[in-house]
């Protein structure tokens, strides 16, 4: 690719992390190298799996066994540091085609870290690296970067009927 993109799934619906799995497949599949971070999470997620079905295809996590839903900890904020110094380095190195920042949306919206400075890594990436936002809470700002906004909006959901995650549907 000469030129990458800005993308950005988010909203309250389900799909925003599946969306961007299903991109990557896609790009693995047309031979492109894709880099998958995933923020706020640390959960064993069945996509952890790909890893070892596709070569081309990296999976990395920068969070803890539970979602933030209060105020986050001290290491929530570290394992979301890491997580984007580790996005720093890889938007840079010229070995990933693709990049997917999942839950980032999350993470910039819980504060464990400022919006300039996703800003200012995706200014700073190599020009022909098409990069994947997802997460709820999208900040006004991050909207205005990407070049492709999708909002997932949920009309109806079989989890307020008490269906719990499913393996290999919803985790």
């Amino acid at each position: 690719m000469d030129k990458g993109y800005i993308q950005m799934y988010t909203g309250n619906g389900k799909g925003k992390t599946t969306a961007a799995l299903g991109l990557s497949l896609r790009a693995v599949c047309a031979g492109k190298n894709v880099f998958f971070g995933q923020f706020t999470k640390g959960m064993k997620y069945s996509e952890l799996n790909a890893v070892k079905y596709l070569p081309t295809f990296t999976l990395e996590q920068f969070g803890g066994d539970h979602f933030i839903f209060n105020k986050p900890t001290k290491a929530d904020i570290a394992e979301a540091r890491k997580g984007l110094e580790r996005a720093k380095e890889v938007l840079t190195s010229g070995e990933y085609d693709v990049v997917v920042l999942d839950e980032i949306n999350i993470a910039v919206f819980y504060e464990l870290f400022p919006v300039e400075e996703v800003i200012e890594m995706l200014d700073s990436r190599k020009e022909n690296v098409e990069v994947i936002l997802t997460g709820r809470y999208a900040n006004e700002k991050l909207i205005e970067k990407a070049d492709l906004v999708t909002e997932m909006k949920e009309i109806k959901h079989y989890y307020t009927q008490g269906v719990q995650a499913r393996v290999g549907i919803e985790s």
